[in-house]
């Protein structure tokens, strides 16, 4: 079994998942090999709340430029997380 810390990377923070959070929906950076099911476990364990639904998305890296040299930004995988009504906030969030 994997760490939970190892399934969740970062929150990703901008203004349109800054936005979602009045959906109680929110926004993390996981494991490219993450299932939604290992992703819900790990959010539950880790800020003690109640997942509704996990929506994932495969996010490709662009190709950029430095002069003649062409390289790749890496793959990442992104959730989006529906909380379910009746849970509490990620307080996380509420410092930002």
């Amino acid at each position: 079994m994997k760490n939970p810390h190892d399934i969740i990377i970062r929150p990703w923070i901008t203004e349109k998942t800054m936005d979602m959070q009045q959906q109680k929906k929110y926004v993390f950076i996981v494991d490219r090999k993450a299932n939604k099911t290992e992703i819900k476990n790990a959010l539950e364990s880790i800020f003690g709340v109640k997942v509704a639904k996990v929506n994932t998305i495969n996010v490709r890296g662009k190709v950029k430029r430095m002069g003649r040299f062409e390289g790749k930004r890496p793959d990442w995988k992104k959730a989006i997380v529906t909380l379910t009504d009746d849970s509490k906030t990620i307080e996380f969030f509420e410092a930002i």
